[in-house]
């Protein structure tokens, strides 16, 4: 079962690579890993998607709490979240296409980044599932490179 797991971190060289470390070490699977500084730049959010059930999450969970560099763990599938990617898409713009790729791109709220002579570069950002049916309509198109980030999440505010 997927898991998102946000960990607060001090913002210090090493950490990233100790978690990884924890992680590999006791045999678990990392599928998607973002790390960036927070509001205080003292702090890091690490955002780790896992596969596990209850008890190896809980695992998890209790050695990342373990670690001095840990601020905060939270398992943000014990609370309702917000959870985006993001992706870059290089496309092939072949003579008379422009149009259609351009409607895509509108379609799924997507931003045109860079415009060249024979491709174009696409931005989007939005849930798993809508970044994958973007991709979908645009390999006929040809994609001639493609980049994605892990999943960014965060609890929703109260309501």
């Amino acid at each position: 079962m997927k898991h998102v797991i946000s960990v607060t971190v001090e913002n210090k060289p090493g950490v990233l690579a100790h978690i990884s470390s924890l992680f590999a070490a006791r045999g678990y699977g990392i599928d998607s890993l973002a790390v960036g500084e927070t509001e205080d730049p003292a702090t890091s959010r690490m955002t780790i998607v896992t596969h596990g059930d209850d008890q190896i999450i809980e695992q998890i969970t209790k050695q990342l709490r373990k670690l001095i560099s840990t601020l905060k763990v939270q398992d943000l599938g014990e609370t309702e979240y917000i959870e985006r990617d993001l992706v870059l898409v290089k496309v092939n713009v072949a003579s008379g296409k422009r149009g259609e790729i351009l409607e895509i791109a509108q379609i799924f709220r997507g931003n045109i980044v860079d415009v060249g002579l024979k491709d174009l570069v696409v931005e989007l950002s939005g849930h798993e599932s809508k970044i994958l049916a973007f991709i979908e309509l645009l390999k006929p198109y040809g994609i001639k490179e493609l980049v994605r980030t892990g999943s960014i999440a965060m609890a929703r505010g109260a309501k």
